[in-house]
């Protein structure tokens, strides 16, 4: 999320339909060039795996259940080639 993003609404609404809390991470206010946030590098890493599904660099889908499927489906490409 953005540094300026103050949605009060969202965190409500997340924590109302998926009974989950979401922690927004910022960057230190003194802080210049490279900072590493905690635990950013988990979300950019997975969609670094995904990207490497050639169907999923470019939205072709017309529905977004068909794109959340393909995301399964490569997430479960991804879990079963490590388990091999």
């Amino acid at each position: 999320m953005d540094g300026g993003f103050s949605g009060v609404d969202f965190f409500k609404t997340v924590i109302d339909w998926f009974a989950i809390v979401v922690e927004v991470v910022l960057r230190p206010q003194g802080a210049k060039g490279f900072v590493l946030l905690p635990r950013r590098w988990v979300v950019e890493r997975t969609y670094g795996w995904l990207h490497w599904c050639r169907r999923l660099n470019v939205d072709y889908e017309r529905l977004p259940e068909s794109s959340e499927t393909l995301i399964h489906i490569a997430m479960i490409r991804i879990m079963l080639r490590r388990l091999a």
